[in-house]
């Protein structure tokens, strides 16, 4: 939370200022498809991305008289060294009652980064989105699987879409 929500907010409050002084300006937030889809095992993350995303969200009504554009990028998995330097939580130890879906959890996880695309994507739709006149609100970034379950969740009842998800994690 502290970084991927308060330090976000930080770093606005402090260039808010300026960019309303000069009637211009581009916030770009990076959030995760897991702020708008919760993930198993990753809930803290998740929850942390959620905020981001009402933060950004309500931030973009709040400024755009400003000329101040916010807009959300929403990577989903990523070929990057957090992969390698992922730390364990204490509830995932070998004597936890989740240590068994954590493991196949995180092999579908780990399996999904290792295979991700190459984190300069994503470079480049900070530039696009950087030398847009309007950008839209969201940029969901990822392969087709995971674009489709951000449009499947908002149409699909919860139960199936949880199933859905229990299915894909492995979580049964």
């Amino acid at each position: 939370m502290e970084t991927n929500f308060f330090g976000v907010l930080r770093v606005c409050q402090h260039v808010l200022p300026t960019m309303r002084q000069q009637q211009a300006g581009c916030i770009v937030n990076m959030s995760s498809m897991g702020g708008r889809i919760g993930l198993p095992f990753q809930a803290i993350y998740s929850a942390s991305k959620f905020a981001l995303e009402g933060f950004s969200e309500a931030l973009r009504l709040e400024v755009g008289s400003y000329g101040i554009r916010v807009v959300l990028i929403e990577p989903g998995d990523f070929r990057t060294a957090m992969t390698a330097h992922r730390q364990i939580a204490r509830g995932a130890q070998p004597t936890s009652v989740y240590r068994r879906r954590f493991t196949q959890a995180r092999a579908v996880i780990e399996a999904n980064e290792a295979h991700g695309s190459a984190p300069e994507r994503i470079a480049y739709q900070v530039e696009r989105i950087l030398r847009h006149a309007s950008p839209r609100l969201r940029y969901p970034i990822g392969c087709v699987v995971e674009r489709m379950g951000l449009r499947l969740k908002p149409v699909m009842p919860s139960a199936w879409f949880e199933g859905m998800m229990r299915w894909y994690y492995r979580l049964r």
